[in-house]
């Protein structure tokens, strides 16, 4: 056999691995062969060399409600052909992160599949029986150009001004020449060559296209020195045998289409449709980076945003719907998807508007009983973990407290993390005060006090912001030289400790007539 695995691939499988994964390559070369495309299979192929970040997401997207929308299935295959550059952890935080984003693939390397295994590094097989096809049929050679020669043609090509291709050398070796580097183990890669008269295809987003790939290239590389394949052999071999429909990606993939057609015509292959996605990129128009921390999925988990609200940011920003507007969640994005919409503009996002999707999203989910639950949960945990010995009364720690306080604070706040900071922190622990700084607001604390306390039991455990609106302002006209501006400046001080914040009908009516009570008791004795 002319082409083997390389000895590390073969190493981190066992025997009984090794026989499972061929017969589900074998199998889905038996089920491919059989079958036409006649079902919507959309696939996610990321590179586990690094972890998810906005870019990916939206991709991935988009083909899930592109699979969703016509009733076909959403994949998600890694690419870890370049085994050197992959990154630990970043294959699972991936589907993590899909999962997270509501996104789940229907087949994964985690879910399982009738056309895995989902995992590049353990379809090599499959890479080598099509790249021994393509050499068997002239379309693809052996090369035995040094990466010393490959670095001088670089260097010879930008010294001259021109850009850098591969020279096709190896394409004119005679068998016999062939044959002699092999017997004596020269190391070698496999190229493909490329032919002119491309066929134009029509991209789903970008129209005609065309691009004669062999006029401004050299042959490219389809099997690597190491026996693993290149993106251009492994995502075609993939996507045929994995019986993809519809190809969605970025745009930055476009000019290598053309190449890629030509390999499926060469292997005999229906292509699938080809639809390359405009790319997304920051408000400004540059591009986003991985360099920026800010766009790793994960961190965006980390600072509580919901992935509904990151869903329809990307979306939003973009094209491909029926209707633009804020809050839709992913029934609704299904419905409003409509891919001849998409326009070939980059889409530009701009995350300063992140907290008022997120705060859209989390009312919504404050509005939803189940949704509600889980998000006390997460509260719940937040409290314990910000406050810790601090709490007096574990009453706020209840369910029904916590709901109350979600039900009054939706829309006034962009994350659930926010009602654990310092403006918030009343709700949970009891303020301190000072007689100095009682004094300094007014001379008759224990009188207002005790028309609050009076007030309090006047309506009873059902407290009204609306009617303690209302009361409040009658009892300020009760005190004698204490204006309304500074009883409500010593109420609000009583409730929070704080000069800032919401109403105080709001604050008392969050907290519950016993807590109220408990805290101007406090007052009375100052």
């Amino acid at each position: 056999m002319l082409l083997t695995l390389p000895q590390r691939g073969v190493q981190c499988l066992t025997a009984v691995r090794k026989t499972w994964i061929k017969l589900q390559l074998n199998a889905a070369v038996r089920r491919c062969c059989s079958t036409a495309h006649d079902e919507v299979r959309v696939r996610f192929a990321p590179s586990p060399t690094g972890f998810l970040h906005l870019g990916g997401l939206r991709t991935a997207l988009y083909n899930y409600i592109f699979a969703k929308k016509f009733g076909g299935s959403f994949i998600l295959r890694l690419e870890d052909t370049d085994q050197s550059r992959l990154v630990p952890g970043a294959a699972e935080s991936i589907e993590d992160m899909l999962e997270w984003a509501g996104i789940p693939p229907d087949e994964s390397p985690r879910r399982g599949g009738s056309v895995g295994p989902y995992l590049q590094s353990q379809r090599l097989d499959l890479y080598r029986q099509t790249a021994q096809r393509l050499l068997d049929g002239g379309h693809a050679y052996y090369c035995f150009c040094s990466p010393q020669r490959l670095e001088l043609l670089k260097k010879e090509a930008l010294r001259s001004g021109q850009t850098p291709r591969y020279d096709n050398r190896c394409r004119h070796l005679k068998a016999q020449q062939v044959q002699e580097k092999l017997d004596q183990g020269v190391p070698h890669v496999i190229r493909f060559r490329l032919e002119e008269g491309v066929e134009p295809f029509q991209d789903m987003i970008f129209g005609r296209n065309h691009h004669e790939v062999a006029q401004v290239e050299g042959d490219p590389v389809v099997i690597k020195a190491d026996g693993f394949p290149t993106y251009h052999l492994a995502n075609i071999v993939d996507d045929h045998y994995m019986r993809i429909s519809h190809v969605l990606r970025g745009s930055e993939w476009l000019i290598s289409t053309s190449k890629h057609l030509l390999m499926y015509r060469a292997l005999g292959w229906k292509p699938p449709t080809f639809g390359h996605l405009p790319l997304l990129m920051n408000k400004d128009g540059s591009k986003l980076s991985k360099r920026q921390g800010d766009i790793f999925i994960q961190n965006f988990q980390r600072d509580g945003v919901l992935p509904e609200a990151l869903l329809d940011i990307t979306t939003n920003c973009g094209s491909g719907f029926n209707t633009n507007q804020m809050g839709r969640r992913m029934d609704e994005l299904i419905a409003e998807f409509n891919p001849s919409k998409i326009t070939t503009h980059s889409a530009l996002v701009d995350l300063e508007k992140l907290p008022e999707f997120n705060k859209i999203h989390l009312q919504q989910r404050i509005e939803d009983d189940k949704q509600c639950s889980l998000l006390i949960k997460d509260l719940q945990g937040q409290i314990q973990q910000t406050f810790a010995e601090e709490i007096q009364d574990k009453e706020v720690l209840q369910e029904d407290y916590i709901r109350r306080v979600l039900h009054f604070r939706k829309g006034h706040i962009s994350f659930l993390k926010e009602l654990v900071n310092p403006t918030h922190s009343y709700l949970w622990v009891r303020p301190s005060l000072s007689s100095q700084q009682v004094a300094a607001l007014t001379a008759e604390a224990q009188h207002i006090a005790s028309l609050v306390l009076k007030l309090i039991s006047e309506q009873g455990k059902q407290l009204s912001v609306d009617r303690l609106s209302k009361d409040l302002k009658t009892l300020a006209k009760q005190t004698k030289t204490t204006k309304y501006r500074e009883v409500m400046k010593l109420l609000r001080l009583a409730l929070s400790g704080l000069q800032q914040g919401p109403s105080v009908a709001e604050m008392m009516v969050s907290l519950g007539p016993a807590e109220v009570s408990h805290r101007f008791q406090k007052l009375l004795l100052l």
